[in-house]
């Protein structure tokens, strides 16, 4: 069975049970998942951009957009305009998918895993995991990799609430700390 599936046939009930839904379209749902890899290197060395546009595409089966600097910061030496990292907006089939991968594969592959934090909502339901290495995905291959690079995952719900945000998740498959 599906991600998709099993949320129609069992998350869909027990979340109505648990928060009282009149409506079957109040209860939340994924609605988009947005991976960001933020490349400070790419400054001085553009080719970590490229290995970086590889390796996404290969995680998410998505051609990544290019992202670029909105300010000149002198600290940073970055100049308005710069390319500075990569993004990946997944929706529909694709969001599912990479869901359950990274549920059910990647996360288990990182060193020490004892679950995510359950602090990182932002207030209306949408949960952000960052992810220190790429090598955590089956897709990458470690001998190929010039340096590791870190990730920021965003999965964005209808979610009202942390609360109702969190136990959609939770039903999902995510492995939440104690």
């Amino acid at each position: 069975m599906s991600l998709k599936e099993y949320y129609e046939n069992e998350v869909i009930g027990r979340l109505r049970e648990a928060f009282e839904y009149k409506n079957i379209h109040q209860v939340p749902k994924l609605d988009k998942i947005v991976i960001n890899m933020g490349l400070g290197e790419a400054i001085q060395n553009i080719k970590v951009l490229d290995s970086a546009r590889e390796e996404l595409k290969a995680i998410t089966g998505q051609a990544p957009v290019v992202t670029r600097a909105k300010k000149s910061v002198a600290a940073f030496k970055v100049r308005e305009g710069m390319p500075i990292g990569c993004m990946v907006t997944l929706r529909r089939k694709r969001m599912y998918d990479f869901y359950e991968k990274l549920v059910n594969v990647a996360l288990p592959r990182v060193r020490d895993f004892r679950g995510v934090s359950g602090k990182a909502f932002d207030g209306f339901g949408n949960y952000t995991v960052g992810i220190k290495e790429q090598i955590i995905f089956p897709e990458i291959e470690y001998d190929k990799v010039d340096s590791v690079k870190g990730m920021n995952i965003t999965i964005v719900t209808t979610a009202k609430s942390n609360q109702e945000g969190k136990e959609l998740l939770r039903l999902l498959g995510m492995p939440f700390r104690n």
